[in-house]
């Protein structure tokens, strides 16, 4: 028998504790509510996201790619991530809700598992904007005859509406950019290189988002600073 036909295409990995959220617990059923309403209207019994902002939104949990394809399929009942096998358990530690990680045994075993979580459902939402005509036919082989539907206007409609706990961060966010400012501003000196200046409001920045957000991962904090035609 060959070895790659008796190991799986996907498996659960639920080790540690669930990590505290970007938001309460709350908030992200307000979006899962409001998500599964805008599904009823539309006829939509479940939802593939591909995109790492509707898949944050959703489940908090921020994905990085590096190649590999990330999903969150939303149904009447749960909210599942999508993970590839090399990042193990964090991204079930960091998703509010379930997640499956699919192997890399065999070619579209991210597109197996997830059309094993859409099993059942005739009328599937996606994300038109964000999914590849490649994508989109791996998808369409592996879910059979159910229908797609693009719901990306209807779920970015949902995410311009920002609740208290986002305005709230949003203001964080500002209050930290801030700070970033104003180290840029006392870096500046005739001679610098932009490079330097640059560094110190990252670092700035950085810091501060680690005083604020002590349980929160860190990563992709950067400032353009930029002199010359390119101001």
């Amino acid at each position: 028998m060959n070895g790659l036909a008796s190991r799986p295409e996907n498996f659960v990995c639920e080790n540690g504790e669930k990590a505290p959220l970007p938001f309460s617990q709350a908030e992200y059923d307000r979006r899962l509510a409001l998500l599964r309403a805008t599904m009823e209207a539309r006829g939509v019994t479940a939802v593939l996201f591909t995109s790492m902002h509707n898949i944050a939104y959703y489940s908090g949990f921020l994905y990085c790619a590096f190649g590999r394809p990330f999903g969150c399929v939303v149904t009447a009942e749960r909210c599942t991530t999508i993970s590839a096998n090399i990042d193990a358990g964090q991204p079930w530690r960091r998703s509010h809700g379930d997640n499956i990680i699919y192997t890399d045994w065999k070619r579209d075993n991210f597109w197996r598992t997830a059309a094993g979580l859409l099993k059942g459902h005739a009328r599937i939402g996606i994300e038109g904007e964000h999914i590849t005509l490649a994508a989109r036919s791996a998808l369409e082989t592996a879910i059979g005859a159910a229908e797609i539907v693009d719901i990306a206007a209807d779920v970015m409609a949902l995410r311009m509406i920002k609740s208290a706990e986002e305005i709230a961060l949003i203001r964080v966010g500002a209050r930290i950019a801030d700070i970033g400012g104003a180290a840029i501003r006392n870096a500046i000196r005739k001679g610098a290189r932009e490079i330097d200046i640059a560094m110190a409001g990252r670092d700035a920045m950085e810091l501060a988002i680690a005083e604020a957000f002590p349980h929160a991962e860190y990563r992709d904090s950067w400032v353009w600073f930029q002199s010359g035609l390119n101001t």
